[in-house]
């Protein structure tokens, strides 16, 4: 099930709030300009290619890509055999921002993304038919755990796709990890 951690992050060890209302969530992360919906996934076997996944999806991202001015849709896909699956992991657990909206559709799975917002962060675990839409120059960062296992459509108005520019900030260290938080919500 979705959730929501609200923590500060002076005193990580508790957080201040969690639910699994999703109306909720999607209400406490509108007020920091954070659009989260949940939309139906379809029936998509568990080895679809990108391309199908794509295109079973092709109404609601070219409606996204009409009222945001997307360029880009593509697929990212994890399992638990990935051999790059720590690199990987590592490579998106540092605090950093983009210079476009971060937008993921779980197609399948689930990953956490922390957003840094003054001195609280908010815990999301996103879930199968969870979009979440991450405003651009928002602090934040994503766990996919150990052992991954998600598909998602990521969104882009930079054709180039994901770029970073980390902040060189420890918070991330500070906060619980997916291991803990995910295994909270299961």
């Amino acid at each position: 099930m979705t959730t929501l951690n609200v923590f500060d992050q002076n005193a990580p060890a508790n957080p201040r709030v969690v639910t699994e209302d999703a109306g909720k969530i999607a209400n406490l992360l509108a007020e920091h300009g954070v659009r989260f919906e949940q939309w139906t996934t379809r029936d998509l076997p568990a080895d679809a290619s990108a391309e199908e996944i794509l295109g079973a999806y092709a109404d609601e991202i070219r409606a996204l890509k009409d009222e945001c001015g997307f360029q880009a849709a593509d697929v990212i896909s994890l399992n638990p055999d990935n051999p790059q699956k720590e690199v990987l992991r590592r490579k998106f657990l540092d605090e950093h921002v983009h210079s476009e909206d971060e937008v993921r559709f779980f197609v399948r799975g689930q990953g956490l993304f922390y957003l840094h917002f003054g001195d609280q962060v908010y815990a999301v675990l996103c879930q199968k038919d969870d979009l979440i839409s991450v405003p651009d120059g928002t602090r934040h960062w994503f766990d996919m755990g150990p052992e991954p296992e998600f598909t998602c459509i990521r969104l882009f108005t930079n054709p180039e796709g994901w770029v970073a520019d980390f902040t060189g900030e420890d918070i991330a260290s500070r906060l619980p990890r997916y291991e803990r938080l995910a295994g909270a919500a299961g």
